[in-house]
């Protein structure tokens, strides 16, 4: 093995290409070493980079990426995948402003064919790419890597059955790390890992092995044949068969020996869709990250020597702890309240209602469509669901929502985590749209909570509302600090409340721009420009009477709201046109998430582009009056 360090000798998967296949070893060490290193600067997703060294450094010494198409299922394992092809003198901006992306990103490079951040959508993908190759009578591989996590998904299900009818050749790798972020649920994912060390199947192949030793040579190869099929049986290989796909496997997925001529033999048979079990642990070669629950999953700056992460102590609670402390309070009084989650236990804050009640806590893996049914299957019997999914997921189960919960008026509760910009996780995790794809449904209770105080009563209001679908968002990180109720009280439904009172200005806000909209009231007032401020509380049913003091006894009207065109402030808008409102010379404007999707940032940076912080919201008001260069000399002094 050479002594010299090789990674930097590589820029590209081409020089990788140059390099003997003794080396590899050395290659994976270095590349290891690297990404921790990186994210110990940046922070970001660790566990899954480390676990896939081996195989990202095989997969691009076997194959002849660009051309070949290398597609990472959700993402999170794509940093070594990046160092090695020509990133590695950005890796130190992962995540940051105007730098990598934590997810694979096709216009970052040639080397991301396909962008990802939800899981399941690899073999989709791949097998339109394997599709498009044949149709344009190319020859080139197509590879879709996939995560035992990202397998508990329908759309998985969807493109192997698909893929296995078509016949296109096409090769998956089932990174098979019993793991995803929370321990994986599905009866395949443990399947797959229980089966890889069962003593019951070496037992049985053992027989089998020794069966064919005794037997005349004429019956050898029969017996081989029956080896291989208890193989397949008790490994899953049956199933992926059964469904059209050539198996391969299990392989450890750290042993280069055995990787390199595995993909080898791959690459070169000329068969249909085949599907490769890898077998891999997350966090491989850094003990803190092995020693850990989850695996180091995703991780804020670190000390590499101690594993150590950086973290500021809080100023307030998190919204998400909130939610949960607030809904455990609700279950201690009301035995009909039950969660569900898709794979994301910890992030919504279920793991500590879990811990209380956990025969009354669902994770349904990585399945939102089947969780918003599940739990409307649960409201129709008269439990009371609460479905805590991150706003820019629950977009996956959308059809869902409409035709299961809201076209039956069930009493399903959202609990929208991560609602509108999230920071380092970029435009894939921002909470940009549930208020327009939800507020536009009949029968919708939809709420936004203005700070921690008001979550818990929202939470307690949810509770009450045992008529209808209902749904309450909240962000991503702390609280701004508020005193906080001891109990939520219900809030009645569709009533805002005047938070400031003035006579010129009325700032409508919805969600937790509230302060943002309190300050800009202190600056317009400065101006001598008296300033209502409202928090709406209610996207829909909106509070009418409300609507109609702020526009009749105020000159300008905003409303202000983390989410995209055609939420909130369309309603209100459509609401005073109907009303006859507008008639009268009132200046109304909606503040709202602008028409793009806003790149990985601070979140006070990215409101500060959008226009959503508190100058930007004085900004917007004096454009209304005509009086913009009040607001220029305020800010220039």
């Amino acid at each position: 093995m050479s002594k010299t360090p090789l990674l930097d000798t590589i820029k590209l998967p081409s020089d990788l290409r140059d390099i003997p296949q003794a080396d590899l070893r050395q290659v994976a060490d270095e590349l290891r070493l690297e990404t921790i290193e990186a994210v110990s600067v940046t922070g970001g997703h660790l566990g899954a980079g480390l676990g896939v060294v081996e195989l990202t450094t095989a997969l691009h010494w076997v194959f002849n990426t660009p051309d070949d198409r290398l597609i990472w299922d959700v993402g999170h394992q794509c940093y070594p995948h990046k160092i090695l092809t020509g990133r590695r003198e950005r890796i130190r901006t992962l995540r940051q402003a105007h730098g990598l992306s934590g997810f694979t990103k096709r216009t970052e490079s040639e080397y991301d064919p396909f962008g990802a951040a939800h899981s399941s959508t690899s073999i989709s993908a791949g097998l339109g790419m394997a599709v498009a190759r044949d149709l344009s009578g190319r020859d080139n591989n197509v590879i879709a890597v996939i995560g035992d996590g990202a397998m508990s998904a329908g759309m998985a299900y969807e493109a192997i059955n698909n893929a296995g009818a078509r016949n296109e050749r096409l090769i998956v790798v089932l990174n098979d790390n019993d793991m995803s972020i929370a321990p994986p649920t599905g009866a395949l994912s443990h399947y797959l890992a229980r089966t890889t060390s069962s003593g019951t199947y070496l037992y049985v192949r053992d027989i089998a092995k020794q069966l064919a030793k005794r037997l005349p040579k004429t019956w050898e190869r029969r017996a081989a044949r029956m080896e291989e099929y208890t193989r397949h049986l008790w490994q899953g290989g049956a199933w992926f068969e059964e469904l059209g796909f050539y198996y391969v496997g299990p392989i450890d997925g750290h042993d280069l020996d055995q990787l390199v001529p595995v993909l080898k033999n791959v690459r070169d048979a000329q068969q249909g869709p085949i599907l490769v079990h890898v077998v891999t642990k997350k966090g491989k070669g850094y003990p803190p990250a092995e020693n850990t629950a989850d695996k180091y999953h995703a991780v804020s700056k670190f000390d590499v020597i101690t594993g150590d992460q950086v973290k500021a102590p809080p100023n307030a609670p998190s919204y998400t702890k909130v939610f949960a402390q607030s809904l455990i309070q609700e279950a201690r009084k009301d035995d009909k309240i039950v969660t569900v989650t898709a794979a994301m236990p910890s992030g919504t804050g279920l793991d500590l209602f879990g811990e209380e009640f956990p025969d009354r806590t669902f994770d349904v893996g990585i399945a939102e469509q089947h969780g918003v049914t599940f739990a409307a299957g649960l409201a129709t019997e008269g439990y009371k669901p609460f479905a805590a999914i991150y706003s820019t997921f629950l977009q996956r189960a959308y059809d869902q929502v409409v035709h299961d919960v809201a076209i039956q008026k069930l009493p399903v509760r959202f609990a929208i985590d991560r609602a509108g910009l999230v920071g380092a996780d970029g435009p894939t995790h921002a909470g940009s749209f549930d208020l327009a794809y939800l507020c536009c449904l009949p029968n919708f209770v939809v709420m936004a909570a203005a700070d921690e105080a008001e979550l818990r009563h929202m939470v307690a209001t949810a509770v009450a509302i045992d008529d209808r679908p209902s749904a309450f968002r909240y962000p991503r990180g702390e609280g701004v600090g508020v005193d906080m109720p001891e109990v939520g009280v219900p809030l009645e439904i569709g009533k805002g409340r005047i938070v400031r009172e003035g006579t010129k200005i009325a700032l409508l806000s919805l969600g937790t721009r509230l302060q943002e909209a309190s300050a800009a009231a202190e600056m317009l007032g400065s101006m001598g420009l008296s300033t209502t401020v409202a928090d709406a509380r209610f996207a829909k049913p909106i509070d009418e009477a409300l609507v109609c003091d702020l526009a009749r006894n105020h000159e300008v009207l905003l409303t202000i709201e983390e989410g995209s065109i055609g939420g909130f402030g369309s309603h209100v808008l459509t609401f005073l046109a109907d009303e006859g409102l507008l008639d009268r010379g009132l200046k109304v404007r909606s503040l709202v998430l602008p028409d793009t999707f806003i790149d990985q940032e601070k979140p006070e940076k990215m409101y500060e582009a959008a226009g959503l912080d508190c100058n930007g919201i004085v900004a917007k008001a004096l454009a209304a009056l005509g009086k913009e260069a009040l607001f220029d000399g305020v800010h220039r002094a």
